[in-house]
């Protein structure tokens, strides 16, 4: 079920397994989301923090694409800190950010919230992508 507000997003690859990814309009900027099941668990009951880190990366990479005009930025580095816990049925919602633009590197930030509670923080370092799938 697609919580109010929401809009599932179509993306292919890992969140056809995983999602759908959900987006809703935040401001100036977005919000992403997960509305998460049992799927998304480990063997505690808690969300993953695979799946946690995962939408932490995709928010950064789709702040980083529209920062980059547009022009895909592939993952070079990214640290979680994990600061709280979610249970399945929890609507996970990704906060990223802009740090720094070079001509090469994108720098974010990203917090997952839970009913405003943020469980996880973290930071990428991205670096832009040519369209001839070569780096600059």
């Amino acid at each position: 079920m697609i919580p109010d507000g929401w809009k599932p997003m179509k993306i292919g690859g890992l969140w056809d397994t995983i999602g759908p990814l959900l987006s809703r309009k935040d401001g100036d900027g977005w919000r992403y989301g997960l509305k998460t099941d049992d799927r998304h668990a480990n063997v505690l009951g808690l969300i993953h923090g695979g799946t946690v880190t995962s939408l932490a990366d995709h928010a950064m990479t789709l702040v980083a694409y529209a920062a980059c005009e547009r022009q895909p930025a592939v993952t070079v580095q990214m640290e979680t800190r994990f600061l709280g816990s979610a249970r399945p049925g929890a609507l996970l919602e990704a906060v990223a950010t802009l740090r720094e633009l070079t001509r090469s590197l994108v720098f974010l930030d990203c917090r997952i919230e839970v009913e405003g509670r943020t469980v996880a923080a973290g930071s990428a370092v991205m670096k832009r992508w040519t369209p001839q799938g070569r780096e600059e």
